[in-house]
């Protein structure tokens, strides 16, 4: 098995300013208007996100949401169904495009430049139900000059995968094990995850988000939405949080936790109940 880096200790990342992240002194019932995580190095932002509004037939999904968030981060981007998470990625991963506001990853706009930078998993399944392991390293091996089909092997090989079944043989964890295998494999800048561990059992749970963060890049972005913050939490350094489509809390875990006097699963109990 790969070895599993974890999050840097405090003491070994070097001194940073914040920048806008929520203050402090602000109660956690009010909507932070903006946020901007600090870098561990000082280096801009990644994703830049400024005033982004998107609506389905009238119904707004995301409102005026300013974020800016920057490489070298596992971001848990929480909140209950429903609060614009899945529509947020998708921005993000240039799936929708019809939006208002400015999105910028590495500083392009969302299109052909910004997906060549972005592996999106969506919680969906991507692949033919009568695909092997095989044929879909293969497949993405195609598609994607940045696969590194290696390491998608050695990833399904860690989840135990039988290589000779199909997607339709395989359980709905053992499938969404290999679409995490394939989504890990590119040499991606920014790694957007959707849901990856809802619907798996709670013992499977724990080694999906083992195998994700097995040779995961440090200077990458990975942002993972969930409304399990209990099981993602441990592997998270920073946090975001929506509600209804609007920012709702943002900045460092610990920061959030010191400043609350609690653990991020207990502030999402607590504000979303």
């Amino acid at each position: 098995m790969s070895a599993v880096p974890a999050a840097r200790p405090a003491d070994e990342r070097p001194p940073v300013t914040r920048q806008t992240t929520t203050p402090p002194a602000a109660s956690p019932t009010a909507p932070a208007a903006s946020a901007s995580i600090a870098s561990y190095d000082g280096a801009p932002p990644i994703v830049a996100i400024k005033h982004l509004t998107k609506a389905y037939r009238g119904r707004p999904a995301l409102q005026d949401l300013s974020l800016e968030l920057p490489a070298g981060r596992i971001v848990g981007l929480m909140g209950a169904n429903g609060c614009g998470k899945t529509t947020l990625l998708k921005i993000l991963a240039g799936v929708l495009s019809d939006y208002r506001g400015s999105v910028r990853i590495a500083g392009h706009a969302p299109g052909p430049a910004s997906k060549a930078l972005v592996s999106f998993l969506p919680d969906a399944s991507f692949l033919a139900p009568s695909q092997t392991p095989e044929q879909s390293v293969a497949l993405f091996s195609r598609f994607f000059p940045d696969f590194d089909a290696d390491k998608a092997r050695r990833l399904i090989d860690f989840f135990q995968l039988p290589a000779d079944r199909s997607l339709k043989e395989m359980s709905k964890g053992m499938g969404e094990k290999l679409r995490i295998s394939l989504a890990m494999s590119r040499r991606a800048r920014v790694y957007l995850l959707d849901e990856p561990i809802s619907g798996v059992d709670p013992a499977a749970r724990d080694i999906i988000l083992d195998g994700v963060l097995t040779d995961f890049d440090s200077q990458a972005l990975m942002i993972i939405s969930t409304h399990l913050i209990a099981d993602v939490e441990p592997v998270i350094d920073s946090a975001v949080f929506l509600r209804d489509g609007r920012l709702f809390l943002a900045g460092d875990a610990d920061d959030l936790r010191q400043a609350h006097g609690m653990s991020l699963d207990a502030l999402f109990r607590k504000e979303y109940r």
